[in-house]
């Protein structure tokens, strides 16, 4: 059974501001299709009711990408983030996702299908590659033309109380832009479009990862810092427990990493690892 974890020292107070009267501010790494595990973690931060309704008034909550695909039932937690987005809103909440690499790869499966894309290594297609990476059938027959638009419209970026807030650790984003704006409108144009091979470029850009480990990683997360904004970036994308090589029911938290400046959060939920909600700023 797949753990919950409350990553913060409180639980949300609807009516909790800072002195700037700023409200809270969560995030969520990659959930993966699990929804119960989800709706369970968001019950245990107060998030949601009982009911799995919106319970947090101002609160704002971030989803970081990869919503979809491994777990059971990703069309379900697409679903629960766009009602919750609502419920947020009405009460002058928000609640919202970034776009992960495999939202790109299951919009390109249910556009291109088995449509073979010439690549420098061979010929692949959406599809298996989908397939491959723990997409479900299910998923791609019950996702809505309204929940796809959705998706592809979702911000690849987003700059919240000094954080940079990214679905992948990586520099590629720059590729795109060099500012958050620019970043989310290139992006945002090429899935717009009807060129597979610029579609899969862009799952592959968003596919990158770690390029903030190791030897040269906080100069590297800071170089992205200081051309796209924020004092720490916060991730999803490469799980806590292949980073620390540890087994998924060992992690407990976010990892903090690069001289502080990154903060992973994908606590490897498809893995059995826990369902991080975590509160910003995170200590550490």
């Amino acid at each position: 059974m797949c753990g919950v974890s409350i990553s913060t020292s409180a639980r949300a107070d609807s009516d909790a501001t800072t002195e700037q009267d700023v409200p809270p501010l969560y995030v969520v790494g990659d959930v993966h299709g699990q929804a119960g595990p989800l709706v369970a973690a968001l019950t245990e931060a107060a998030l949601v009711d009982d009911d799995g309704h919106w319970a947090a008034g101002r609160t704002r909550l971030w989803f970081l990408g990869d919503l979809t695909d491994r777990g059971p039932d990703g069309v379900g937690v697409v679903e629960l983030v766009r009602r919750l987005g609502v419920e947020a809103r009405e009460v002058g909440g928000m609640v919202d996702t970034l776009l992960g690499n495999h939202e790109i790869l299951l919009l390109g499966s249910r556009k291109f299908g088995d449509e073979l894309i010439d690549m420098p290594a061979g010929a692949r297609s959406f599809l298996t590659t989908w397939q491959l990476n723990g997409g479900r059938d299910s998923d791609l027959a019950a996702l809505t033309d309204e929940q796809a638009d959705w998706l592809r419209s979702r911000p690849a970026l987003a700059l919240a109380d000094n954080h940079l807030l990214a679905h992948s650790d990586t520099l590629a984003y720059l590729e795109y832009g060099d500012t958050v704006g620019s970043v989310n409108r290139a992006l945002r144009a090429e899935l717009d479009g009807d060129d597979a091979t610029r579609w899969w470029d862009c799952f592959r850009q968003l596919t990158r990862r770690h390029d903030f480990r190791g030897e040269g990683g906080e100069e590297r997360v800071g170089r992205l810092l200081d051309i796209l904004g924020g004092s720490r970036l916060v991730h999803g994308h490469s799980p806590i427990p292949e980073q620390l090589a540890v087994d998924p029911a060992e992690v407990t938290e976010p990892l903090s990493y690069a001289g502080g400046r990154a903060l992973s959060v994908d606590g490897g939920l498809f893995a059995g690892g826990p369902c991080l909600v975590t509160r910003l700023p995170y200590p550490g």
